[in-house]
């Protein structure tokens, strides 16, 4: 189809598709052990952290391998450095499911898994940009979210019905062959570029990776989304690993933990799907990343609080409906305020930041829990707190000048 001067290619769906397809086993196989954490403790012979501890290890090596990933994706393009991420998440998830009876084995699984992950995610905005016209990018950006959402979701709902099923090993191996199956389809469809670019000639230049990162911490608006994803992206990470033992002291189930947790993401998904595209529509970012931020916090004050099973999944729908939408947006923002750096460095900070507060938060959240019923209560009226400040931090974004002055 025509836009303006330049050529828009359908095909740019079926690469979108195959990307997703990595994304969401990749969070899957990521979030695996959270909803399941009693039972894998018991069955493992460790600690809840321990177990806790699979699901951090992704944030750990993020932060060593995030800048490295970034640059590989801004040098060397989708087709490679994503296809890295999808290698080490099929054969690595693969050996995950044939080792599962060991716990030290699994980690160092884990850890591979860990490995490929900045490699698949901070490729989002990248491949927004690389197939979409700019007023296309924060829809397609929400795809990219919205992958994240879909495995986490069929991570926490999916995990413990097919762990009564099949047992802990059967389940593992079931994620591991299909993740093998993620990365066949990835390299069968993913082109690295159109024919031609998707937007005019000045929207196409990059500057030089470095280059492009001394730019990017030079700019206000970049440093203090960098704030809103340190806070907004951790608490995710802390609610999404610890949910079981945050609605466990109130007498809520694995299954309703499962639940709880998926319905969540069911919100998110929600939400990326409507609010990203409005922002295209309206050609505005700020209003929609202050709207997410503010709705985000109810829906928290609901997870700490909820003793009935009908308020704790309402809180949980709302808090992923607002938080999790404002990920794509904010992803999108950021690579059009710190343009023409390359979009996987802008990417690859801002979910720096959360695996690097997300590592803070679960340590606290593990370290504040009540001693005698195992509340985590306290730490979440922290994470509120945070959160309110994170929204007020929000009025101080400037709008994005490239969305608003397109044509």
């Amino acid at each position: 189809m025509e836009q303006t001067h330049f050529k828009v290619y359908g095909y740019r769906w079926i690469v979108l598709v195959a990307f997703m397809l990595v994304v969401i086993v990749n969070q899957l196989l990521w979030i695996t052990f959270a909803s399941i954490t009693s039972n894998a403790a018991e069955y493992y012979g460790v600690s809840d952290l321990s177990i806790g501890l699979l699901s951090m290890v992704f944030m750990i090596v993020y932060i060593f391998v995030s800048i490295p990933a970034s640059w590989a994706i801004d040098t060397y393009g989708i087709r490679v450095a994503v296809g890295i991420g999808a290698v080490l998440t099929g054969v690595f998830g693969l050996l995950r499911g044939v080792l599962a009876p060991n716990y030290t084995l699994v980690l160092v699984a884990q850890i591979g898994i860990a490995i490929g992950q900045p490699f698949i995610l901070n490729a989002v905005t990248k491949v927004a940009a690389r197939w979409f016209p700019i007023q296309e990018r924060a829809t397609a950006s929400g795809f990219g979210s919205l992958a994240m959402y879909l495995g986490i979701l069929v991570g926490l709902v999916l995990t413990p019905y097919l762990t009564i099923q099949s047992g802990m090993g059967g389940m593992l191996l079931i994620y591991g062959i299909v993740s093998v199956i993620a990365g066949i389809v990835f390299f069968a469809f993913a082109k690295e570029r159109p024919p031609t670019p998707p937007c005019s000639p000045e929207q196409e230049g990059r500057s030089l990776v470095l280059d492009g990162l001394k730019q990017i911490l030079r700019r206000k608006d970049f440093v203090l989304l960098m704030l809103i994803f340190f806070v907004g992206l951790g608490v995710f990470n802390a609610v999404t690993t610890w949910i079981e033992d945050i609605v466990r002291p109130r007498g809520f189930s694995i299954t309703q933990a499962g639940i709880t947790g998926g319905l969540m993401i069911v919100g998110g998904l929600v939400g990326a799907l409507i609010i990203p595209f409005l922002s295209d529509r309206y050609r505005k970012r700020r209003p929609f990343i202050i709207l997410a931020l503010v709705g985000a916090i109810p829906g928290l004050v609901g997870i700490a609080y909820a003793t009935s099973y009908g308020l704790l999944l309402a809180s949980a729908f709302v808090l992923g409906l607002f938080l999790l939408s404002a990920g794509p947006i904010g992803f999108q923002y950021g690579a059009e305020v710190t343009f023409p750096a390359p979009e996987g460095t802008s990417n690859g900070l801002l979910l720096l930041m959360g695996q690097i507060s997300g590592i803070a938060f679960i340590f606290a959240m593990d370290g504040l829990k009540s001693a005698t019923t195992g509340s985590m209560t306290p730490s979440l009226i922290a994470l509120i707190g945070l959160m309110v400040l994170s929204a007020l931090v929000s009025t101080r974004l400037r709008e994005s000048a490239l969305i608003a002055g397109k044509g």
